[in-house]
């Protein structure tokens, strides 16, 4: 069965208060259930991509949720995929990114020799909430010479207003 994009979104399920009282959890995962959805999702993506006009030569996945489909969508467009991991995950020369967390301080790395000067990338993830982790994928980015041209996610929790602390243009397939 081929999905449209709407019956993708229908997957996402929702778990009120998990992990804790007061939280709507929404569970990107039968998403994966589907070989079909997951298709239609990633071709979403590269078709937003490729709306934007510019060359992207790089695909960032942030760890860890952005690694399921970050590849994918990398793959179709023919470019590179780079992981974005928690602190000490990557062997070799890395560049570091702190961020805040919601009980405090986490760390990003990225390969040092990952992106060259001037090249072009996306970060994906799976949700956009606070920005904290987004905005440390774009230091990353930064530090090495790269221009971040669209941080897409398949989630945006909008009234977190993660977005204000990104500094390239967001896409979010859900807004919530």
């Amino acid at each position: 069965m081929a999905y449209t994009i709407e019956q993708v979104k229908e997957l996402i399920k929702e778990y009120p208060d998990f992990p804790s009282e007061g939280i709507l959890f929404r569970d990107i995962f039968p998403i994966f259930q589907k070989p079909e959805a997951v298709e239609c999702l990633a071709n979403h993506f590269v078709e937003r991509i490729r709306a934007l006009g510019k060359s992207v030569e790089v695909v960032v996945g942030l760890d860890a949720r952005g690694f399921l489909f970050g590849p994918l969508i990398a793959i179709k467009l023919g470019v590179a995929f780079v992981p974005v991991r928690k602190r000490g995950k990557l062997p070799g020369e890395v560049v570091k990114a702190t961020y805040m967390k919601e009980y405090g301080e986490d760390v990003f790395e990225m390969q040092a020799d990952a992106i060259k000067a001037g090249q072009n990338v996306v970060i994906v993830d799976d949700l956009l909430a606070t920005g904290g982790s987004c905005k440390a994928a774009e230091t990353l980015v930064k530090k090495l010479n790269g221009s971040v041209v669209l941080d897409a996610f398949v989630i945006n929790l909008a009234g977190l207003e993660g977005h204000k602390q990104l500094t390239a243009p967001v896409y979010a397939l859900i807004e919530c």
